[in-house]
């Protein structure tokens, strides 16, 4: 039913809610109940002055009447609905739902952002045990230290003749280690209280080279330049990069080294006016520029979001660690490792120099899908003493709603199996803390 003919169902549940009777209304608003009840029914159109002086009877704002729920109520409904497709929610009745019943309408969409919220939580403090350095070492230390007094201690209970001077060297043995192991716990406990911002918290290398990127939008204007060579790069470094770790110039220094032969490959004016010429279709792209995908890939990346619209991509090494990751709305990317490994960006690993194309959404993140491009490079060469070196790459674009994407495989996929509801994955390594618990 149109959003239009629903005004009848408002005007009469607004009437039930206040507690007047049809006539009553009908005679206050100057038209005869049989009209009225026409309308309550959405058998009569109604607009001007007579939905003005219903509104103004009910005491209500016109447009309450007019317009229903608020757009984003809908489009929280929808997405929550969009999240349960087992279930089979109505969806063609999600108008009147929220038009009858306001309140518990608001109620679910408010449930169901709430319940995104604690997931996004869930998500970020699991990738921060999995990938943050100093919570491993201080973990690391504690464990050790239980160890060793665990050890020490079972040698002065299994021994039964044990010298006087041996056991003063293990009681002296078990008191440091216990004083290690109360600094340790003690450290961890400052440590932890200390950081309530889980997402501000920049510890390992590759999160200062990546935030480093980030704080630029992945584009470097002084690198595109005819003249640009190696000391842009370290005047880069030198000067904004000079707040980064050690470890963490070195990353952004490969990274913009590779930035810089991209550019020279294919300068950003010819790919500027390629996507003017073409659109933005990466496979005709190539073609036409004469570079290879993953090239192409990281220039897409690397251009402003006002020239491109946006861009997201993903590369990881043979292991399957994450080398490269810029953001992408709607789709959320672990720090390190541990992806899922139903994303094309793995399965390309194993088919080099085949490129994929698949429509993905990830569970428990809405209803967007996005456009995903994936193909493995070799970044390398072989020789007789090594092998090639590879790389995958992953480019992420707005789903487009064309007759060409439509025919494009959608799968659904996860972030990684820890936080993942996807049920019954064969790909599962681990169970999911979201659907099975901690």
């Amino acid at each position: 039913m149109s959003e239009r003919l629903m005004i009848g169902t408002r005007i009469r549940e607004r009437r039930i809610l206040g507690g007047i009777r049809q006539s009553d209304l009908a005679r206050q608003a100057g038209i005869s109940p049989s009209y009225l009840n026409l309308i309550e029914h959405n058998r009569r159109r109604i607009g001007g002055k007579t939905l003005l002086k219903l509104a103004e009877v009910l005491n209500v704002e016109p447009a309450l009447l007019s317009e229903g729920a608020e757009a984003t109520l809908i489009a929280g409904l929808r997405e929550a609905a969009g999240e349960q497709d087992g279930i089979g929610a109505e969806l063609s009745r999600i108008e009147e739902f929220a038009g009858r019943f306001p309140g518990w309408a608001k109620l679910l969409a408010d449930l169901y952002r709430r319940n995104e919220a604690l997931e996004r939580t869930i998500e970020t403090l699991t990738d921060r045990l999995a990938h943050d350095p100093f919570l491993a070492d201080s973990l690391h230390e504690v464990i050790s230290a239980v160890t060793a007094i665990r050890s020490t201690s079972s040698i002065l209970v299994e021994t039964e003749a044990l010298e006087p001077e041996w056991q003063n060297r293990f009681h002296r043995n078990i008191n440091e280690d216990s004083s290690r192991l109360t600094e340790g716990a003690q450290s961890l406990v400052r440590y932890l209280e200390g950081a309530p911002n889980m997402d501000a918290e920049i510890k390992s290398p590759q999160d200062e080279m990546h935030a480093f990127l980030a704080a630029r939008g992945f584009h470097f204007p002084e690198l595109e330049r005819d003249i640009a060579g190696p000391r842009d790069v370290t005047r880069l470094i030198e000067g904004e990069g000079a707040t980064l770790s050690s470890p963490a110039q070195s990353l952004a220094r490969d990274v913009l080294l590779r930035y810089l032969t991209d550019a020279r490959s294919l300068p950003l004016e010819s790919l500027l006016d390629w996507i003017a010429s073409l659109g933005l279709h990466p496979d005709r792209l190539a073609e036409a520029s004469g570079v290879d995908l993953a090239t192409l890939f990281r220039r897409l990346a690397a251009m402003p979001e006002e020239a491109v619209g946006p861009v997201g991509l993903v590369i990881c090494d043979a292991s399957g660690s994450l080398v490269f990751r810029k953001p992408f709305d709607g789709f959320a990317m672990p720090r390190i490792a541990g992806a899922c490994t139903l994303w094309p960006l793995f399965q390309v690993l194993a088919q080099p120099q085949t490129p994929l194309r698949m429509r993905l959404k990830q569970v428990g993140r809405g209803t967007e899908t996005v456009e995903a491009l994936a193909v493995s490079a070799q970044v390398i060469a072989p020789s007789f003493d090594r092998s090639a070196l590879m790389q995958a790459h992953m480019l992420l674009l707005p789903d487009r709603p064309d007759a060409d994407t439509e025919a494009v495989a959608l799968r659904e996929v996860g972030v990684n199996c820890r936080i993942c509801s996807l049920a019954s994955c064969v790909a599962r390594r681990e169970p999911s803390i979201i659907s099975d618990g901690f």
